[in-house]
């Protein structure tokens, strides 16, 4: 293991952080998948001093904690994108959280893979802190805390589940949970419908794309069909029904401070949906169409697949039934007929050994070994908050639910947090672990309290709950 100290910065320190909260899924591996490392160092750092290392695999790591340490640590798992160590998810929570007494680390995961470390990310991660522990901190800690942003969130909710003796508890914020599989599956859904719907007669390619080029070249194509299908009700109508598909939420981003649409007012939640979805010189779509070269590059194929799927049955239960019903209605389309299409011309197979990888590398199982709690805003573009619904069912099946709650907060946008939510989630989760009871710490009222007493920055915490998931495989894998 390579260690080297220096004086704790801020500012370019953590300038390639925001880059980790793109398009995400996370990543899971066997602990022990890449050797373990030899400490150089026999003492710990000293306080405020900032320690970064190298595993065996070359994954790198940064840690540090503060004169007046709490005894707790925070092992953070960043999001899809440049494969960089960081151990908070902004400058200002990380400040936050240090002066707070917490210390903190977090890995790069193994750089020589694909950017969705799917097959080594929690292997790595737990690899960090027993160098963390060993190189580092003064003693051992009190408590460790898992927590992740996006892909991470993944990351930290897969180390619940095989956490015991490794960590005490875990917050997954913004987090896939409802794994790879649901993620690929609703997206392709989504991108079909549209290139189905409004570019008919037309190959236009949807998975097994040779590079990122291709990708955005893909994502150009289904962005410029949208954007024509805009100015008309029957455009406007199968827009609609295809980013209920993809969980697109109605909010208007353009409102101070952004707000949900009101779901009686469907021409308005269909317009905030495109905004959303294909507005901005950078839209969704291209995160959406980057992120499956890197998914296939990790599991050595396409794992997405259509064929099988009642489009009319996916659309039964979804949170946006009725706003598309009415579009169509208004526009004089069949939506019975348009779903029969769909469901008549899938043609994408997934490929059965890439679909394994997958499965067992992001898809959790619900069975938590230690606490956890999640948090999600309700108007989250890139990972649906409709996420949490599926990951609640999954964990109360595996017969977990006492050791799991959920929270919401009222902002739009994808990981949308203060530094005040952040630390509130990560007090709760402290509380948990450290009395063994969740007491009333998880609810919206108290997690509301908690956040606006911090002084850090907003508190919007609503007892609001996420619906349907549009598209989510119904069964576990595993």
């Amino acid at each position: 293991m390579r260690i080297s100290l220096r004086n704790l910065s801020r500012g370019p320190l953590r300038a390639a952080m925001a880059a980790g909260v793109v398009a995400s899924v996370a990543a899971l591996a066997l602990p022990g998948a890449a050797a373990s490392a030899t400490a150089e160092l026999s003492s710990s750092a000293a306080p405020g001093t900032q320690v970064t290392g190298t595993l065996a695999n070359g994954t790198t790591w940064v840690a540090e904690f503060p004169a007046a340490w709490n005894g707790t640590l925070l092992l953070y798992s960043h999001g899809f994108g440049p494969l960089v160590a960081q151990d908070a998810p902004d400058p200002a929570t990380q400040a936050a959280l240090l002066a707070a007494g917490y210390a903190l680390a977090g890995s790069s995961y193994d750089p020589s893979g694909s950017q969705w470390a799917l097959d080594t990310a929690v292997s790595d991660q737990f690899q960090t802190l027993r160098a963390v522990e060993s190189t580092v901190l003064p003693h051992q800690p009190k408590q460790v805390i898992a927590v992740g942003t996006s892909m991470g969130g993944l990351v930290s909710a897969l180390e619940a589940q095989q956490g015991r003796g490794k960590i005490s508890g875990a917050l997954s914020t913004c987090g896939i949970v409802a794994g790879g599989v649901n993620l690929n599956d609703f997206q392709l859904d989504g991108q079909y419908a549209i290139a189905q719907l409004l570019l008919p007669g037309q190959n236009v390619q949807l998975v097994g794309f040779a590079d990122a080029g291709a990708a955005l070249g893909t994502a150009a194509t289904l962005t410029a069909a949208a954007t024509q299908a805009q100015s008309t009700p029957a455009g406007r109508a199968r827009l609609a029904l295809a980013m209920a598909f993809l969980n697109v939420p109605a909010w208007d981003a353009t409102a101070a401070p952004p707000a949900p649409v009101s779901a009686g007012d469907p021409a308005a939640q269909e317009a905030a949906q495109y905004s959303n979805e294909f507005g901005g010189a950078f839209s969704i779509m291209d995160f959406i169409e980057l992120g499956r070269p890197a998914i296939d590059q990790a599991d050595g194929g396409s794992a997405s697949w259509d064929i099988g799927v009642d489009f009319a049955r996916a659309l039964q239960r979804s949170p946006y039934r009725g706003e598309v019903a009415a579009l169509y209605k208004a526009a004089g389309l069949s939506l019975s007929g348009d779903l029969r299409n769909l469901t008549q011309h899938t043609s994408t197979k997934a490929d059965p050994a890439a679909l394994r990888s997958l499965v067992t590398t992001s898809v959790p199982t619900g069975r938590l070994e230690v606490p956890e709690l999640t948090l999600h805003t309700l108007g989250d573009n890139l990972v649906p908050v409709q996420m949490e619904n599926y990951y609640g069912r999954l964990v109360a099946r595996a017969g977990s639910s006492s050791l799991l709650r959920q929270a919401q907060v009222a902002s739009f946008g994808h990981c949308n947090f203060s530094s005040a939510e952040l630390v509130a989630g990560v007090q709760a989760v402290l509380h948990r672990v450290t009395t063994g009871h969740w007491d009333n710490v998880a609810t919206a009222k108290s997690l509301e309290s908690a956040a606006t007493a911090l002084n850090l920055g907003p508190a919007r915490f609503t007892s609001q709950r996420p619906g349907e998931l549009t598209g989510a495989v119904p069964t576990p894998f595993h």
